[in-house]
């Protein structure tokens, strides 16, 4: 935990930079790209959306394949989702819901008819998150250096009303999740319930369970832990925000260690996505030469899942593909 910051959220807003350490912070997200967040405000929300994630997990397998997602249609359910060509010893639920969703009508939430209060419970955590993101990015990049007038324009470009970000319930079952008679055509499993790996987008709010098995790689120390912490909420950086600050900030890799209990582990992020036509580039000027030409946040994210579904041969589409030499 030394390594992990702890943020406190109420006391910031309250009373700025003034009122937490600011430059473990800015090491953390120079670093390995994690911190957490307490005193957010959004217990109640975080309960009700753990619930109705375990009561989704734990209904028959004929109910969640009922909204299984496809490659032209990524939200739904799944459960042979593909890391580093290795696939994962997880099942997921990928939904978008309130005011930012696709007006492409082959993408969807494909929502289950059951359990009940499962769509209001998970569109609360949708606009709740939605929120307290924006107000993370924020406080990132003030912590960066960025006055309050770049950062507001820096909002209003990058995300705005269209913004692109999604959500997904994550459960980690102790066996593979696949039945046998289904996996004579699959990849097998690899060595993590999740391998390592960074989110494409600007920022992630995750919310883990007590079951912990969550690791950050650190440029420093290598791999350390990030254990759960009662009322936190783990935010860690991704492609987007280390493009966008030339690479000072650190875009977090990440994996999560084979699941020993019985009972599986849960987790649920919020992947805080740029507008669907955001172009992606340096722009705060860390260095005098951008490290990275300007790319299509829709094309790379695009190339993202698709990874998810097929083995292409080569790693996940990274943001090195568009680094200058």
């Amino acid at each position: 935990m030394e390594n992990i910051p702890t943020i406190d959220f109420a006391a910031f807003r309250k009373g700025g930079f003034a009122a937490i350490d600011q430059q473990a912070l800015v090491e953390a997200c120079e670093d390995h790209g994690f911190f957490l967040l307490t005193n957010h405000g959004l217990e109640d929300v975080v309960s009700s959306t753990f619930s109705a994630s375990s009561e989704f997990f734990a209904m028959p397998r004929e109910h969640k394949t009922a909204v299984y997602r496809d490659e032209s249609n990524p939200l739904g359910y799944y459960d042979r989702e593909l890391t580093k060509q290795k696939r994962d010893q997880k099942e997921v639920f990928d939904f978008k819901a309130g005011g930012h969703i696709s007006k492409n009508p082959e993408r969807h939430t494909r929502w289950p008819a059951q359990p009940n209060g499962f769509r209001p419970a998970l569109t609360d955590f949708f606009q709740s998150f939605t929120q307290l993101s924006e107000a993370t990015m924020s406080m990132v990049l003030s912590a960066l250096g960025m006055s309050d007038a770049e950062v507001a324009e820096t909002m209003s470009k990058g995300f705005g009303e269209l913004h692109s970000s999604a959500a997904r319930l994550n459960y980690y079952p102790s066996a593979d999740p696949v039945p046998d008679s289904e996996r004579s055509d699959l990849t097998g499993l690899g060595d993590m319930a999740l391998h390592h790996h960074t989110d494409p987008g600007a920022i992630t709010l995750l919310l883990q369970d007590n079951h912990g098995g969550l690791q950050a790689l650190s440029k420093k120390d290598g791999w350390i832990d990030v254990p759960p912490a009662d009322g936190s909420i783990v935010v860690n950086i991704g492609d987007v925000l280390q493009v966008w600050t030339n690479d000072r900030c650190t875009a977090g890799v990440h994996r999560v260690l084979p699941v020993r209990s019985e009972q599986g582990r849960y987790s649920i992020p919020f992947f805080y996505q740029p507008a669907v036509k955001a172009v992606i580039e340096p722009w705060l000027g860390q260095q005098d030469v951008a490290l990275y030409r300007a790319f299509s946040w829709q094309e790379y994210i695009r190339g993202r899942v698709t990874d998810n579904y097929s083995d292409l041969g080569e790693d996940d589409i990274q943001i090195d593909r568009y680094r200058v030499a």
